[in-house]
C-alpha cells in the first residue's frame, strides 16, 4: 500500500484506466428474435445475423425502438493480462480477477449519473502507521475499562479508503435583535442572628439594566466537512477532524490506485441543508460574542446565505473493527493527520467495585469520627 497516494511510484505496481481506455462504455447485451438459421439472438434493426450472415427480415416496429431497450454495461480492457472485465457502475477502484491489477474506473456524469470529485486529500499515514496507533491505543486503557481488552479479536482488518464529503462555503448575512444586560452593584445593609444576637450587616449586591438592541451581522464562512458516506455518520467524522485542505489536489482518477473508494450517498441538497445549520449555529454564536454588555437574553436572529459555493472531496481515512464479547466496536484513523478516535467498552465490574469502595472508605470515616466524638465526651 503506497505511503503518499499521489507519488508517481505507485503507478508501477498499479495501472490506471483513464476515460477513453475504457472499452465499450455501453455495450447492449444480446437479445431479441433468434436466427432461423443457427439460434443467434439478433439485435432489433440488423438486417443480417452477427453469428452466420444468414438475412434477417427488419419489421417496421423494430426499425423503431431505441437502445434504450437494450441492458447497459461497463467494461474495462486490462492491460496486464489483456481480459476484457465487466465492473460494477458502484465502484471506483477495481482489481482484475486474472492478473490481480489494480485499476481506477472514472464515469462521467451522463452516463453514470453521479457527480465526479473535485478534490482529493492524499494518504499520508501508512497502513503499518495506522496499525500502531492501534496497537498502543487499544492497550492504553482506564482504570474503568476492561483489563484484558488488548486481547480483543480483530472483526474487520485495517483498510484505508477514500470517503466522500461535501464541503461548503457561503456568505451569512443577518438581522438580529435581543436585549443586552450590563451589571452594576449596590449595597444594602441587612439583619442577621449571630450567636443568639441580631446583629446588622451590609453586602454587594449585582443588578442588570437592559435595554433593547438590534444590528446587522455577515461574516463568510467555509470548510465545513460533511460525511456522504452511508457508514461513517458526521458524529464519527467529526471525531477525526480536521482535514487541511490545503493539501488538497485536484481529482485525478490515479490518486485512487490501491486504495478503495465509496461513492457518495448523501445527495448535494440534504448535505445543504445540514451545513445551513452548521453555519447559523455559528453565525448565532459569534453575534452573541459581538455584542456588547456583560449579558444578553431573548436573542432573535435571521440569517440568510448568498454566494454559495461546494465541492465534493475525497478524504482519506483508516476504519478498523474489533470485537470484544460478542460486541463489534470501531477504531478510526485520519489518514492525513494521524488523529485517531475509537469505541471502548466500559469495564462495569471495575465500576462497581470502585463505587463500592468509596462507598466503604465514606462508611469508615463515618465510624471513626462517631468513636473520637465518644472518646472525647
Amino acid at each position: 500500500m503506497p505511503e503518499v497516494a499521489d507519488h508517481e511510484d505507485s503507478l508501477i505496481a498499479s495501472e490506471v484506466v483513464s476515460h477513453d481506455e475504457l472499452v465499450a462504455a455501453e455495450i447492449a447485451q444480446p437479445h431479441g428474435e433468434p436466427c432461423s438459421s443457427c439460434g443467434c439472438p439478433i439485435e432489433p434493426g440488423d438486417k443480417f445475423c452477427p453469428a452466420c450472415g444468414a438475412p434477417h427480415q427488419v419489421t417496421v416496429a423494430e426499425e423503431k425502438k431505441t437502445p434504450d431497450d437494450a441492458t447497459l454495461k461497463k467494461y474495462f480492457h486490462c492491460q496486464t493480462c489483456g481480459a476484457n472485465v465487466s465492473i460494477d457502475p458502484q465502484e471506483l477502484s477495481y482489481v482484475c480477477p486474472f492478473c490481480d491489477s489494480t485499476y481506477v474506473v472514472e464515469y462521467s456524469p451522463d452516463v453514470s449519473g453521479r457527480q465526479l470529485p473535485e478534490f482529493v486529500i492524499p494518504f499520508r499515514i501508512t497502513q503499518e502507521m495506522a496499525m500502531e496507533k492501534f496497537r498502543n491505543w487499544i492497550k492504553g486503557n482506564a482504570w474503568y475499562r476492561p483489563g484484558d481488552l488488548h486481547m480483543a479479536e480483530i472483526e474487520d482488518k485495517l483498510r484505508g479508503v477514500y470517503l466522500p464529503f461535501w464541503s461548503f462555503s457561503m456568505l451569512a448575512q443577518s438581522v438580529w435583535n435581543a436585549s443586552i444586560g450590563e451589571y452594576w452593584y449596590e449595597t444594602e445593609t441587612y439583619t442577621t442572628m449571630e450567636n443568639g444576637k441580631m446583629v446588622t450587616k451590609t453586602r454587594r449586591v449585582q443588578r442588570t439594566e437592559w435595554w433593547p438592541l438590534s444590528g446587522k451581522h455577515h461574516q463568510y464562512y467555509s470548510g465545513y466537512m460533511i460525511s456522504a458516506s452511508k457508514g461513517l455518520s458526521q458524529a464519527d467524522a467529526d471525531r477525526i477532524k480536521p482535514f487541511s485542505p490545503l493539501a488538497a489536489k485536484r481529482y485525478q482518477p490515479y490518486f485512487l490506485a490501491g486504495w478503495a473508494a465509496e461513492e457518495y450517498q448523501m445527495e448535494i441538497e440534504d448535505a445543504k441543508k445540514i451545513c445551513y445549520e452548521e453555519f447559523y449555529r455559528r453565525e448565532r454564536s459569534n453575534i452573541t460574542r459581538f455584542l456588547p454588555g456583560d449579558t444578553s437574553r431573548e436573542m432573535n436572529v435571521h440569517t440568510e446565505f448568498s454566494f454559495e459555493h461546494s465541492d465534493l472531496y475525497l478524504l482519506p481515512i483508516y476504519l478498523l473493527t474489533y470485537r470484544y464479547k460478542d460486541q463489534v466496536y470501531r477504531f478510526l484513523v485520519n489518514g492525513q493527520t494521524g488523529l485517531i478516535n475509537g469505541d471502548k467498552p466500559v469495564s462495569w465490574t471495575r465500576i462497581g467495585a470502585a463505587i463500592a469502595a468509596g462507598v466503604f472508605a465514606v462508611v469508615a470515616i463515618i465510624i471513626l469520627v462517631m468513636l473520637l466524638s465518644a472518646v472525647m465526651r
